[in-house]
């Protein structure tokens, strides 16, 4: 059962690395090969192509439920239920609508937004809205996680905006039986007694899995402590629960000897039932229904008094999973969930001399913290490093007293308020203790690095080294596993020559960020946009991508104007990055960051690679057209990057330095508006490729369509961020080089234009 079950999770693995799914020819023809496969009893095979054909139905169909480009923009009448908990505050609430009435042929799950929205949400109610509606899509960096496999794995299909006019109208309140209504109401309940304040979010998160009320800082301390795990309902808050229940009424039906079963069947009904509920409220995330899953097949057997060994369990709880959905395989939560399982089996299973309790509590932290880093650097490009001192800690304090009081503070809410008020005191007081503790431990020194992706070699050569590192004694040098984690630990990244560049469009939505990275030398020009309700380009973005490109340090951070969307990640990167030098036209914006002024002209080299700035060498009275103009010159060819310039300033420098403008690739000024790209400053630079950088949809409707008919009659080639997410531009060899991330990462869940 473990190799069929391996073979089926392989072969639908295989097909999530598809860019474009298989036609209903190939899978006919894969489900002959499989028929055969069965008559030969090759059942090793016969699982792979069983997986690789039923995740291939379940795409076909999640492909289906995607929202046609025709529909776009359009004003759409919808009727469904609210079947999430909704976030919600005055300015904005976010939710996700179940369509009921589908005439149009909509996706059947829509994530909504309603801004300053004119009343309260509830799980659970039916709702008439008018919105428009966009298909999936979101920013497409290296380094960054990718929105649109998520949006895809839970079954989204499209994302839009409430209308105001025709009004929203409830037509249903929520009927008693949905669990979402019971998670809101508890969380409701919690609220009104306790106040909207941390303690109370923290409790929602662990008793009703409702995260909402924790801020992004927050979520940033449990990431840098590696607690995020112990925050929302996980596999171990379940077995905890359940095994709890489990010597409870062991314990019970042994001294009431009253019932049908005996006292261990009735402790494994109990713990199923616990179980369950308990899942439920988390809304029945991957890492629950694993543990669901794995418990029910390990009680069940108890039940009907039959051995089954935890890898057994594990299989069947694989099977079981992607069964129900195949495409949990592109959830994060999956793979972490069932690895850290199979090293705390490795670990404990078949040894001939167990540990103290202390003992192999330390030895289990050690070996989880530290086998998941691969795969924690493979996704996320950090890990901490005071993960295994704080879960140490962390971990007794939440599973021993902080999840059980929780849970028994829920009931007494409602049945016992009184006693449940003086359990909320001391909750309170832990909570806010722990949480103290937390952020001390998220501000030392070197809590978390930052790490380059590793590539496939190195992550696999780790797994195998943490394998033979972590296998019982008597495997013969164990300590030699460590030197096989050396090419992750020490990656050895392609180094530009002399003379080269590689010069990277980030995809950063409406707005404008390049990386410019030579031989010895990086610099970052414009940094994306800064968000009302928190964060911005440089977190989400900028700080991933040059992690991901192993840039430490920045030798020059040129902000070309003062406009949000070019300025708004500067801050981020300043506190987060050394930067030797800030150049920009609006040097009073870094006030004590010794900016200074882009006075064109002036030029220098990097490492055989040149940098000309070009303007402003005169003020204009609006800050597009002072905007710094840098081009960077290689053997291999040139890019010109203008910022916001309009016509105005690009008149000036067609007048002015013409000469200099000449360029085998141009960054669109102003992101392809209609009041820049002049025909007479496109022909002076005369450029082979135009990079457009903008966002989907964006409310400007840039690039504009009279200028995109102006690069057409000009026979010139152009991409955009929007469509193409980052673009590469690489100078290397005497040779240029354009790649569109879209285009050589897209998996067949992605936007395509």
């Amino acid at each position: 059962m473990i190799g069929h079950a391996l073979a089926f999770l392989c072969g639908d693995f295989a097909l999530q690395q598809f860019t474009q799914l298989p036609t209903l020819m190939w899978l006919v023809v894969i489900g002959a090969i499989a028929c055969i496969m069965a008559r030969l009893r090759y059942f090793y095979g016969l699982f792979f192509l069983l997986g690789f054909l039923w995740s291939s139905g379940f795409a076909h169909y999640q492909l289906s439920e995607q929202l046609a480009s025709s529909l776009e923009g359009e004003l759409l009448r919808l009727t469904g239920e609210i079947t999430n908990l909704p976030d919600q505050n005055p300015q904005r609430v976010n939710f996700e609508l179940t369509l009921k009435e589908n005439i149009d042929k909509l996706p059947r799950k829509i994530q909504l937004a309603w801004y300053k929205p004119t009343a309260i949400l509830h799980a659970g109610e039916t709702w008439t809205f008018s919105a428009k509606l966009k298909r999936n899509h979101s920013n497409f960096n290296l380094g960054s996680q990718d929105f649109e496999r998520w949006q895809f794995a839970q079954g989204v299909g499209a994302s839009g905006t409430v209308s105001e006019h025709p009004a929203p109208v409830r037509l249903t309140t929520p009927s008693i039986t949905q669990i979402n209504r019971w998670r809101e109401t508890i969380g409701n309940q919690l609220t009104a007694r306790y106040g909207d304040n941390l303690s109370v979010a923290l409790l929602k998160a662990l008793t009703i899995g409702d995260d909402n009320g924790l801020s992004p800082a927050q979520w940033d301390i449990f990431r840098i402590t590696g607690t995020t795990h112990l925050i929302v309902i996980s596999g171990s808050h379940i077995a905890l629960v359940a095994g709890l229940i489990y010597w409870l009424t062991l314990k019970l039906c042994a001294r009431l000897p009253i019932f049908r079963y005996s006292p261990p069947q009735m402790a494994a009904i109990a713990s199923i039932l616990t179980a369950i509920t308990y899942a439920s409220l988390a809304g029945f995330v991957v890492p629950t229904k694993r543990a669901v899953i794995m418990l029910g097949i390990v009680m069940i057997a108890g039940f009907y008094q039959r051995q089954i060994s935890h890898l057994h369990s594990l299989a069947l709880a694989i099977l079981g999973i992607l069964i129900l959905n195949p495409l949990a395989l592109l959830s994060i939560g999956f793979w972490l969930s069932f690895l850290a399982v199979v090293l705390i089996m490795y670990r404990v299973d078949g040894r001939l001399k167990s540990k103290s309790n202390w003992q192999s509590g330390v030895d289990i932290q050690l070996s989880v913290s530290i086998g998941l880093s691969p795969l924690i650097l493979l996704f996320f490009q950090q890990v901490s490093l005071i993960s295994p001192l704080v879960n140490f800690v962390a971990v007794p304090v939440v599973e021993l007293f902080l999840v059980p009081f929780a849970l028994i503070l829920v009931p007494l809410v409602f049945i016992a308020p009184v006693i449940a008020d003086k359990l909320f005191f001391l909750l309170d007081s832990l909570l806010t203790y722990f949480m103290q503790g937390l952020e001390w431990s998220s501000m030392l020194p070197y809590a978390t690095i930052n790490h380059p992706q590793p590539s496939g070699f190195a992550f696999a050569l780790s797994c195998f080294g943490l394998l033979w590192l972590f296998a019982p004694r008597g495997i013969p040098n164990r300590a030699l596993g460590l030197i096989l984690n050396l090419p992750l630990l020490f990656p050895i990244a392609a180094k530009l020559n002399a003379g080269e560049a590689v010069v990277t469009l980030l995809d950063v939505g409406q707005g404008l960020s390049v990386s410019v990275q030579t031989q010895h030398h990086s610099l970052l020009y414009d940094t994306g946009a800064k968000f009302l309700g928190g964060g911005d380009m440089g977190k989400n973005v900028i700080l991933p991508f040059l992690n991901h490109q192993n840039v430490k340090k920045l030798d020059m951070l040129m902000v070309s104007h003062g406009d949000n969307d070019h300025i708004g990640g500067a801050d981020t990167i300043l506190k987060n990055l050394p930067v030797d030098q800030i150049v920009t036209s609006v040097p009073d914006k870094f006030d004590g960051k010794n900016a200074i002024y882009c006075n064109a002209p002036q030029s220098w080299n990097w490492d055989g690679v040149t940098f000309n700035l070009i303007s402003p060498v005169e003020k204009f009275d609006d800050e597009n057209n002072n905007s710094c103009v840098l081009k960077i010159q290689t053997s291999a060819g040139s890019v010109l990057l203008t910022g916001d310039i309009e016509a105005k300033a690009e008149h000036w420098l067609v007048s002015n330095a013409a000469e200099q403008l000449q360029s085998t690739i141009l960054v669109a000024p102003h992101h392809g508006s209609k009041t820049s790209s002049t025909q007479p400053f496109i022909e002076a630079i005369h450029p082979d490729t135009i990079l457009i950088p903008n966002g989907y949809r964006n409310q400007f409707n840039h690039p504009s369509k009279e200028v995109i008919a102006r690069y057409r009659d000009l026979h010139i080639s152009y991409l955009s961020s929007a469509n193409d997410g980052a673009i590469t531009v690489s100078l290397k060899n005497d040779h240029l080089k354009i790649e569109s991330l879209r285009g050589t990462e897209g998996k067949y869940w992605n936007f395509h234009p």
